[in-house]
């Protein structure tokens, strides 16, 4: 045997190496959804009558998280400073485990190990969190870290309460209000087994049904490419609840058809963005936010999707009616779709992706009936649609034990960053309470506000766009649903109301420069930039800068109110929204002038006003209706006499 085969050379090392983590990746992947869906399952406990407190389980997950975010991070090659980060996760989780009770029992001591401990699983959480979500979240906790322990020393509403280093370490690190506390528990019991179907969806065929079912039914109309782009991101995202996500499953397909047909690549990606971002407001599954915001106001989860509904309708009427209008301005027809098979044929060979979600949604809205938690009806729909998926399969493919594992399997992955930002998020809500900076900050907002609701509105919601910039949606929705929700419940507006108005704000972030992940996402993929593309997606999202004061002042968009009441502010707010489209557009019955879009504009604003804003405002809204009637009824009979005289003889 020659000398060189004997010492293996640095490129049989590398290979080494890369074979170890990706082994190492799927054991921790696999271990963690094991974990979960054996807890969710309750089988410990059924099975081999082994009893665990939440939060051991809670910190099992933790470490195997974060274990798997140091060696998951392909940004740089791993060194022994990663592997030995995962060792130190792996273990310090496992003693924290192991020891729960005995160390939670001794906090209140302040030992000193407890401290040691602590401050160590901080530091891994804020060094992973760094990692897969970049340094903005981080950042906005070191900075709370650090008033909390100046503002002792400032006056008035600025001043928090002041904690030693000690208790707030031991506090962040093991108490049920810090790092494992309710909000880890969403994301790792709640979102991964809604991730697992999400998952399994998509790679079982969902993906391709539900654009299937978009072409099919919305491809021979005028602007076919885009409606199918609207219809097929509100059907993937009802599962998905991720913008980026939605935006490389749907849009890699929609976005060039878009452009083929005759829209801009910037329009075509700006469309498919505000499409993609609304799937985290689409009930039934919506974003993580959702999940964490009925934690929050500790109602069932399917409170929150019923309170979703209208707004998340609104939300895609308005970006329906702009590619209708659009399409109608340019003279853009139905989509060129070889070989489009009709609705009924669609409908015919993929209806069993259907029962998992009617299952899922009726056990939504009915666990009295059902029995089931929303992460068990999770677990029991991916099974249900594992067995049709196996027996029926889609497009003449069927997936095997393998292919299912492996999409199982790949929810540990995608689900890093979500339960990351819950154990960061922990650490935030733990300094924020501990310090009493929230309670602060809402009697400041309080203060700045004088009163008045609207005043604190426009502020809460300058707020929200600020803290967005940078930052995932569930990372901006825990911070203002902490920091900045109970000053709107303090003046008298519903908790739902005032959660569902923050978390509006917060997904602003997506779409809104400089950041808007869904618009560069989307740009990526139509090979334009995403500055501008961003800019276009706030024009044709235009009614999500509105909604939310809209359902605040009026809570019967929220589902609270009559039907009566319910029906009529839907149909007034939708014609509104159509109004205002037709400005953003510049086209209603034919193309606007610079004077026609602002009639448009200020007579939407007088239909969209909430009737309940101030007295006398319903006489508004009567006159706005009005002036619409006319103005319609105005452009109609120009338009006819228009056709009449271009007309041959």
């Amino acid at each position: 045997m020659s000398e060189e085969r004997i010492i293996p050379d640095a490129a049989e090392f590398a290979s080494a190496a890369s074979r170890a983590t990706v082994l190492w990746t799927n054991v921790l992947q696999s271990l963690l959804v094991a974990v979960v869906v054996l807890w969710v399952l309750d089988i410990p406990r059924q099975v081999f009558n082994l009893s665990f407190y939440t939060e051991q389980m809670l910190t099992v997950c933790l470490g195997l998280t974060l274990a798997l975010a140091f060696i998951a991070d392909t940004s740089r090659p791993r060194n022994w400073s990663d592997w030995a980060a995962v060792i130190v996760s792996l273990a310090l989780c496992g003693y924290i485990a192991a020891r729960y009770e005995q160390l939670t029992l001794a906090t209140a001591f302040l030992p000193v190990d407890g401290t040691i401990i602590s401050a160590i699983l901080i530091a891994l959480i804020m060094e992973a969190s760094r990692r897969t979500n970049g340094w903005g979240f981080v950042s906005m906790i070191a900075a709370m870290a650090v008033y909390v322990y100046i503002s002792p020393h400032l006056h008035g509403d600025f001043q928090t309460r002041y904690v030693s280093p000690e208790r707030m370490i031991s506090y962040l690190g093991l108490d049920i209000n810090g790092a494992i506390g309710a909000i880890l528990h969403v994301a790792v019991v709640v979102v991964i087994p809604f991730t697992i179907l999400g998952q399994v969806l998509a790679r079982t065929g969902g993906a391709d049904f539900f654009a299937d079912v978009s072409m099919s039914a919305m491809g021979r109309f005028r602007g076919g490419a885009a409606k199918i782009a609207v219809v097929g991101s509100a059907l993937f995202g009802m599962i998905s609840g991720s913008a980026v996500s939605n935006v490389l499953a749907v849009g890699i397909v929609t976005i060039p058809t878009m452009t083929k047909s005759g829209f801009s690549p910037y329009r075509s990606a700006a469309i498919e963005a505000v499409g993609s971002t609304g799937g985290q407001l689409m009930p039934p599954v919506m974003g993580a936010a959702a999940f964490i915001m009925a934690e929050f106001l500790q109602v069932p989860y399917g409170a929150v999707c019923v309170a979703a509904a209208i707004p998340a309708i609104l939300y895609y009427a308005c970006l329906f009616f702009h590619v209708d209008l659009e399409a109608a301005k340019h003279k853009i027809g139905a989509a060129q779709i070889a070989d489009a098979a009709n609705v009924s044929e669609v409908l015919k060979s993929g209806w069993h992706f259907i029962v998992p979600i009617v299952f899922l949604v009726f056990a939504l809205m009915y666990p009295d009936l059902t029995m089931l938690t929303p992460e068990k009806a999770a677990i029991v729909a991916t099974g249900i649609l594992i067995v049709l998926a196996m027996i029926f399969g889609y497009r003449g493919k069927r997936l095997g034990i393998l292919d299912v594992l492996k999409a199982i399997m790949e929810t540990g992955r995608v689900s890093l960053d979500i339960i990351l930002i819950g154990a960061a998020a922990g650490v935030m809500v733990g300094i924020m309470s501990i310090s009493g900076l929230a309670f602060s900050m809402t009697i400041q907002l309080l203060t700045l506000a004088h009163g008045n609701v609207f005043v604190l509105l426009l502020l809460i919601a300058a707020l929200a766009f600020v803290l967005g910039i940078g930052l995932p949606t569930v990372s901006v929705y825990i911070l203002t649903a902490t920091l900045l929700a109970p000053a709107l419940v303090k003046l008298g507006v519903t908790p739902m109301a005032a959660h569902m108005f923050v978390m509006y704000n917060g997904i602003l972030s997506m779409i809104t420069p400089p950041v808007a992940f869904a618009a560069y996402a989307a740009a990526n993929i139509a090979r334009t930039d995403g500055w501008n593309t961003g800019w276009i997606a706030c024009v044709v999202g235009w009614s999500t800068f509105i909604l939310p004061f809209l359902f605040v002042l009026t809570p019967s968009l929220l589902m609270d109110g009559s039907w009566i009441e319910i029906v009529l502010n839907f149909s007034r707010v939708t014609f509104g929204i159509w109004l205002g489209t037709t400005a953003a557009v510049g086209f209603a019955l034919a193309r606007l002038n610079v004077t026609g879009r602002l009639i448009y504009g200020a007579i939407s604003l007088t239909v969209v006003l909430p009737p309940e804003a101030f007295p006398g405002a319903i006489y508004i809204n009567a006159a706005g209706l009005t002036a619409a009637i006319v103005v319609l009824a105005l452009d109609w009979t120009r338009l006819r006499a228009l056709r009449k005289s271009e007309a041959p003889a």
